[in-house]
Formats: structure tokens, C-alpha cells, sequence
């Protein structure tokens, strides 16, 4: 791939652009808004200049209502030898390119299951995919040229292609994406006529649950717009499960005994869905999920705080796997919890007490 056209310089547009450009691709950048367009040109995305002959391929990063028309207008003026857009949802904007006499050889659908809570160019980074999973749906008619230039991409943005039916693609963003977007803004929507004292309990849990519920509220209408069926379906599924845990909660309430136990009954049984539901989800680099044992640290909120404690882990020896901060309410400090494999913990809580940092049970 030497050239490319991005249709669209949001967040998930000019971070293809910046990657790509940063591995040697000229991108040309285009959008209905031209100021957003010179913004991400400015940042190094690429040039808003018109490509004088077809790119190599085009990548349309609109909302999904407006895909299909993206692509077949590109398409009328000769903008690329291959298309795809990178749409949070893949059947509704296939079907559309059906109808409208689209030649499906020259497209592939795809959709890199990375974002942030923030929106536009200004947004974007060349690293956004890296390590990521990115679905791609081609179909029968597909060109291999074309699904190998889609790989590329993948590639160039160092994410990891998942090619699969469009269909099955947005059934599962429905479970794993846009239902968790909505239940976390139904547990933040209660937080807005709470008392300011219970809001000021709020811990990790509370933040780690509304994290997506910061989103930009324009942006998930467009994409829960393409895909409200699935997404309604599941929400079903969860309101019958929140049915059946209010009953088991008002049960374990009870001052009768066989009620009583019932109630623990039904609570336990989600709770350990929820345990086996949680296991499989993927792992550090996609492998299946590693048990960790955590060493929590005392940290000051002042520069190279962080800096120091990571070069005292490595200093110990000890890879640090993950980590995690939880800010102390009104004072200036927190708890950097590091996770770490089982076996180096002890080393690990020895060599920072030794290095004067404050470990916590």
C-alpha cells in the first residue's frame, strides 16, 4: 500500500491516518467538515490535497447511517481500487451497498474494537489499534486483492484481524460493546440525583463500572441506530436477570428461614455466572486470563511518583502485569495496585519496603 484516501477524520479516522502516514503511506484526508479535515492534516495525519489518480484504498470512517452513500459517492468518482469502512456495525451498511448496486469485490467491512471516551481528531493517536482485536466481514464475492489490502491496514496499525460473518459481527458488538455502554450509563444515570454524600463514597468499583459512560452521547445514538435489535435482544436477557435478582434480593430480606435461603440462593447463582462469565474474557495479549496477585502501594500525587515505583519493580526483577489507581477522596495520595504473577509478590512487597514505599494489606 502506497496510497490511501481516509473518508472521515474523527478519532477512528485520523488514528488510521497517523498510522499509516508514520509507516510511509501518503494519506489524503477528506470530510464533510473541512476544518476537522486541516486539523488532523495539522497534526500529521496526512494532506487534504486531492489524490490525483485512485488511491490504494480508501477507508471510510463515517457513523453507519451514512456509509453506504460514503462509499458509493467515492466510489462514482474513481477514488480508490479497493474500499472498506471501519463502522461500529457491518449488516445494515452491507445490505444498503447491496441495494444500491454496489459492486461487493472491491469492499470489505471491517471494524477495529478500539476508541476511546473522548471524540475527534484531536482524540486520535497512531498507537489507538495496537494490540487490538479488528473484525473483518468479507464475502464470498470479495477480492482477494482487496481482503489482503484490509489485512495490510490491520497490519500497518499493528492491531489483530478476526475475520467473520457481518451478521455474527454485530450480535457480538452488541454483547461486548454497545450493552455495556448502556448499563454503564444506567449505573451513572443514578448517580445524578444522589446525595453528595453517598457521591463522595464513590470508589475504584463506581469508577471502573461508569468509566463509558463518559461518551459522547451523539456518537452511540448514530451507532446503537444501526444495531438496535440485537442490543434490545440482550437487554431483555439482562432485564430478566434483573427481575429475578430483585426477587432473590427481597427473599434474602426475609425473616423466614426457606425464604431466606432462597434469596441466597438466587444471588450466589449470578454472582458465579458472573465469575464464569468474566473468565473468559481474553487476557494479557489475547491469551486466556492469568491469575494475578496484587501488591498495593501508598503514591503521592507528584511527578515521577509513578516513574519511581515502576523502576523499583524493575530494579526487584519483578514484571509488573497490570496496574490499577485508586485516588484517596480529598487527600492528595492513592493506591497504585500492581498486579503481578503469584510467585514474585513476595519479592516484589520485600524489595519496596526496602525502598521506603508503604505497603497496604
Amino acid at each position: 500500500m502506497r496510497t490511501a484516501l481516509v473518508i472521515g477524520t474523527g478519532l477512528i479516522g485520523t488514528s488510521i491516518a497517523l498510522a499509516l502516514t508514520s509507516r510511509g503511506v501518503r494519506v489524503h484526508l477528506q470530510d464533510h467538515d473541512p476544518e476537522q479535515a486541516l486539523t488532523a492534516a495539522a497534526l500529521g495525519a496526512g494532506d487534504t490535497a486531492p489524490a490525483e489518480e485512485p488511491v490504494d484504498l480508501a477507508v471510510v470512517a463515517v457513523p453507519p447511517a451514512h456509509i453506504a452513500a460514503t462509499l458509493a459517492a467515492a466510489d462514482a468518482r474513481g477514488a480508490a481500487r479497493a474500499y472498506l469502512d471501519v463502522g461500529s456495525v457491518k449488516g445494515g451498511p452491507r445490505r444498503e451497498l447491496v441495494a444500491a448496486g454496489f459492486d461487493l469485490a472491491r469492499y470489505v467491512g471491517t471494524h477495529p474494537m478500539s476508541g476511546r471516551e473522548r471524540s475527534g481528531p484531536l482524540a486520535a493517536t497512531a498507537d489507538l489499534f495496537e494490540g487490538r482485536a479488528w473484525a473483518l466481514t468479507p464475502t464470498p464475492e470479495t477480492d482477494t486483492e482487496v481482503l489482503n489490502l484490509a489485512l495490510e491496514l490491520v497490519a500497518l496499525c499493528r492491531a489483530v484481524p478476526v475475520v467473520m460473518d457481518a451478521d455474527a459481527h454485530d450480535r457480538a458488538v452488541a454483547l461486548v460493546s454497545h450493552t455495556p455502554q448502556l448499563l454503564s450509563s444506567l449505573v451513572a444515570a443514578r448517580l445524578t440525583a444522589a446525595e453528595e454524600s453517598a457521591v463522595r463514597l464513590c470508589g475504584q468499583g463506581i469508577r471502573d463500572v461508569t468509566r463509558i459512560a463518559a461518551s459522547d452521547p451523539a456518537m452511540w445514538i448514530d451507532i446503537l441506530s444501526a444495531n438496535p435489535g440485537p442490543v434490545a435482544d440482550i437487554l431483555a436477557e439482562v432485564a430478566e436477570d434483573l427481575d429475578a435478582t430483585v426477587r432473590a434480593l427481597r427473599a434474602l430480606a426475609s425473616t423466614d428461614a426457606e425464604e431466606h435461603a432462597d434469596g441466597a440462593a438466587g444471588v450466589a447463582s449470578l454472582l458465579r455466572r458472573g465469575n464464569a462469565g468474566r473468565r473468559r474474557v481474553p487476557g494479557k495479549h489475547g491469551a486466556a486470563p492469568a491469575a494475578y496477585e496484587t501488591v498495593a502501594v501508598l503514591i503521592s500525587d507528584r511527578p515521577g511518583e509513578l516513574a519511581r515505583i515502576f523502576a523499583d519493580a524493575g530494579a526487584a526483577g519483578v514484571n509488573v502485569e497490570d496496574v490499577r489507581i485508586e485516588h484517596a477522596t480529598g487527600q492528595q495520595a492513592g493506591l497504585v495496585q500492581l498486579m503481578v504473577d503469584p510467585g514474585a509478590a513476595p519479592v516484589l512487597s520485600t524489595a519496596l519496603r526496602e525502598r521506603g514505599w508503604s505497603i497496604r494489606a
